[in-house]
């Protein structure tokens, strides 16, 4: 593998001046110290909340180890990438080797460079085995959110063969005794499960070629009495959409390490003389006030740090999307007529979803083939596009650009285009193959398809999906070349973005399998689940919200009867589970009632009302079960709030418990209002809603109530979503 990226190639740096022993990072609330002294192996000291008035020295101090029996005579203490050569005990953050020696790696510090309190580069070698370093940190200053890289290079002219590089060997506060990863499946991500206090090691590893359903390279981490509202928390997150490992190392005398990289295929990475590699950011946030304020650093990581600007200066437009209502069947006729419906009902933008090319009629055949089908548009997709924007809605249209089905005329004429090893054949899955990014005609084919695409429409949406794991991927030399392919995927849709200046694109693949900070830097939206199942959406959003905002999220009213689950909800129902994200509706609106459609549209309406508090407020997690989901909005200068409280289903108490708002000023007056659904959901009266008057102009409490004492629901059928709205008095 080539690894001279221009992006990556190291920079000179000064040489320090002084040789100062320790380093300090520090902003937005959090707290870096590091041991750098020059001719030594650096060592991060902490990485945390800000201790006010501690120095790296004090900590060093207090942190000093002895000899302890049955151990190394001298105290062993690593380095940032704990390599071989350091003796360590236990799992290393760097294996490399030439042909099975040089692997005893020592890196020792030769410069530095500070820029500021946020920022620091630390240049690195071992002149014996001729393999240099640099690792970068930074905090950004406005929410405490670190993030850290590495690269590697060689400097000998025989081929270096990188087996594991993590962006960082952090310590974790040993009081982390929780933790929480994010499993899950197709139409069922971002399950939490929580692991018990351990001494080892747990580790999760992804080969799929892809962020995954199932191993989301995400943790959080707190102590046993945390909670979403109060104590010690952390966050890590990987920035990549390729393959990942992480884990986490609890060594025996004591001390949590946490590694986070790219996983790598044998022989991935070989780097000739000069050249490198770079990880993957590696994503660390902490919070001494409980796990939603790790969410909310990270909500406001985002925006401002990750994603593209071009999606900041509107509203997030409420989605139609094509796919549920026809699938395969599309029909000029029949989505004109949709077109109407979508906008009669709110609808701000128009997603014609797959098969209006080449050859698709169904999920066996076309792809590759970016035309679109004469057999189903003779004149184009241009009477549809000119009716989506008469009725002011933008048009957006579904591309599946990485892979191939064998029936293609693009497969036909190159089948040499796809990911494949040698003597091995491809795992079937979903009738398709990986084309081969990291070479330069395939990715100048697919920019000039879908480029010329967006120019002759004037597409202002792409859908970009993903539908397939990549086992063996490997190019026609034989190398698995999956690090590259990620990166190639990242620049294409780049590419495409720098031409069209106004393109916003979607992240989709087979739903939540690439929803990362990697991906979002290139793109201004994820779909987060092809479930839209009204009930089980409530855990997928939760789960999504620990890393991603929820104006990223895109979150559909369904039809009546799921597609996935057979499972039947009110509309009012499927309003209330979408109205918290980035709002849409995936359903054949032709088989709607007219008294569905009504709610829709008022739903919608209530969304545009609150949109802005919903995408830009401090959101929150309120303490959940599987018998309810409670989560809100509250608005920054906290003015006003919008809350959802969804039973799920019945509970063991007569009566549901209080609702314990959160995020309010104690010291003001809020006037509460039951916003949704239009009409008393009680299942006997009177009830709060009358004694309070929820549904016509409220009542007022003060702040200090309605979170501390808390508000009782009305008693409900199971699959309700009650949405209050909040208004500070004064």
């Amino acid at each position: 593998m080539s690894g001279n990226d221009a992006r990556h190639m190291t920079k000179p740096a000064a040489p320090l001046s002084t040789s100062p022993n320790y380093c300090a990072l520090r902003g937005g609330g959090t707290f870096v110290a590091i041991e750098a002294t020059q001719g030594e192996r650096p060592i991060i000291l902490y990485a945390g909340p800000d201790m006010p008035g501690a120095s790296p020295a004090d900590l060093a101090t207090l942190a000093t180890q002895q000899h302890a029996p049955g151990t190394a005579a001298v105290p062993l203490r690593g380095s940032m990438l704990n390599e071989m050569g350091t003796g360590i005990p236990g799992p290393n953050g760097l294996l490399a080797h030439r042909n099975g020696c040089d692997w005893a790696i020592d890196l020792r510090l030769v410069r530095l460079k500070q820029s500021g309190d946020h920022a620091l580069t630390l240049h690195l070698e071992d002149t014996k085995n001729k393999i240099a370093a640099t690792h970068e940190l930074a905090i950004d200053q406005a929410t405490g959110v670190l993030s850290a890289s590495t690269r590697i290079e060689n400097q000998s002219d025989a081929v270096l063969e990188l087996e594991w590089c993590a962006a960082l060997c952090l310590p974790i506060d040993p009081r982390l005794q929780r933790i929480f990863s994010f499993t899950g499946q197709w139409a069922g991500e971002f399950a939490i499960e929580e692991i018990a206090p351990f001494q080892g090691s747990i580790v999760r590893e992804n080969s799929s070629g892809r962020t995954s359903h199932d191993s989301y390279p995400g943790l959080f981490a707190g102590t046993q009495a945390t909670t979403e509202l109060s104590g010690p928390a952390a966050a890590f997150h990987l920035a990549w959409s390729g393959n990942s490992r992480l884990r986490v190392d609890r060594h025996k005398d004591g001390r949590s390490v946490l590694q986070m990289g790219d996983l790598l295929f044998p022989g991935e990475i070989r780097l000739a003389q000069g050249e490198g590699y770079q990880s993957p950011d590696l994503v660390a946030v902490w919070s001494d006030t409980g796990f939603n304020d790790v969410s909310n650093r990270l909500h406001d990581f985002v925006p401002d740090r990750v994603l593209d600007q071009r999606s900041r200066s509107k509203p997030r437009p409420v989605h139609y999307n094509t796919w549920e209502a026809v699938y395969f069947g599309h029909d000029e006729t029949a989505l004109l007529d949709l077109a109407e419906r979508a906008a009669a009902v709110g609808a701000e933008r128009f997603v014609l979803d797959d098969g209006w090319f080449g050859g698709r009629r169904g999920d066996a055949a076309g792809l590759g083939d970016w035309w679109v089908s004469s057999d189903v548009y003779p004149a184009g997709l241009h009477v549809l596009v000119s009716r989506v924007r008469q009725l002011g809605m933008e048009f957006g249209l579904w591309f599946e650009p990485e892979m191939v089905s064998p029936d293609s005329d693009l497969f036909r004429a190159h089948p040499e285009w796809v990911l494949r090893a040698p003597h091995t054949g491809d795992v079937p899955f979903r009738g398709q193959h990986t084309l081969d990014l990291t070479r330069e005609d395939v990715c100048d084919y697919l920019f000039d398809k879908i480029s010329s695409l967006v120019s002759e429409y004037d597409i202002a949406y792409i859908k970009w999906d993903m539908n397939r794991d990549t086992p063996f991927p490997s190019n026609a030399d034989g190398r698995a070349v999956m690090h590259q392919q990620t990166r190639a995927v990242y620049q294409l849709i780049q590419r495409l973005r720098d031409t069209h200046e106004q393109l916003e694109i979607e992240s989709c693949s087979s739903g939540g399998a690439r929803a990362d900070y990697g991906v979002l830097r290139h793109t201004d939206r994820v779909w987060t689940s092809d479930n839209n199942d009204a009930h089980a959406r409530h855990q997928i959003m939760r789960g999504a919200s620990h890393f991603l905002p929820l104006r990223v999220l895109g979150n559909h009213v369904g039809p009546k009867t799921c597609h996935i689950t057979g499972r039947k909800f009110a509309m009012h129902f499927r309003v209330a589970s979408a109205i918290f994200g980035h709002m849409g509706m995936e359903l054949d609106l032709r088989r709607e009632s007219e008294a569905d459609l009504a709610t829709l549209k008022a739903g919608i309406t209530l969304h545009k009302r609150h949109r802005e508090l919903i995408h830009n407020g401090r959101f929150v997690r309120l303490p959940s079960s599987e018998t309810k989901n409670s989560i809100g909005c509250v608005a920054r200068d906290q003015s006003e709030a919008l809350f959802l409280h969804a039973k799920l289903d019945t509970e063991l108490h007569t009566l549901p418990a209080r609702l314990r708002f959160a995020g309010l000023d104690p010291a003001r007056d809020y006037r509460v209002r039951l916003v949704w659904p239009l009409v008393n959901p009680s299942l006997s009266r009177p009830s709060i809603i009358e004694a309070a008057k929820l549904l016509a102009d409220g009542s007022a409490f003060s702040g200090a109530a309605l979170m501390g004492y808390g508000i009782q629901p009305p008693l409900t059928f199971p699959d309700t979503g009650l949405i209050y709205h909040l208004e500070a008095t004064d």
